[in-house]
């Protein structure tokens, strides 16, 4: 039988649900992203030295961004071991991890689709991926 993989993921977590051979696993992937920083001395417009501007967002974006993609390479790690897999979830994390798979051909021809759904249990999340892969 195939190893079939449902992922739903936003920006706090990635659940993988896993069907092999009538066994049901479900695995939870936390992501280190953070949503809300302050840098020490942010909010001044100004340094000491004068009318030196200091821009912390360009920072901020690198950092939010390394943190993202480290979180999707972690998912995309647990994808080499499946069949074939499903990517759905609430937010726009889904297309972010469609778009890194892309760059991977291997990965990518595993793919099944792209579905939006909202948040669930761990219980309605394994019906999801079931019924999924029933069709």
């Amino acid at each position: 039988m195939k190893k079939q993989l449902g992922i739903w993921i936003d920006t706090e977590r990635a659940v993988l649900v896993a069907l092999s051979d009538g066994h049901t696993s479900v695995e939870t992937i936390f992501s280190d992203v953070e949503r809300i920083t302050r840098d020490e001395g942010e909010g001044k417009e100004f340094t000491r030295f004068g009318d030196q501007y200091l821009d912390l967002e360009r920072k901020k974006e690198r950092r939010l961004e390394n943190q993202t993609k480290q979180f999707l390479d972690k998912v995309i790690a647990q994808l080499k071991s499946c069949d074939e897999f499903v990517i759905f979830g609430p937010a726009e994390k889904k297309t972010a991890l469609k778009k890194l798979i892309a760059t991977k051909p291997d990965i990518a021809q595993k793919l099944c689709g792209v579905q939006t759904a909202d948040s669930m249990t761990d219980n309605q999340l394994v019906a999801w991926v079931k019924e999924y892969f029933k069709e």
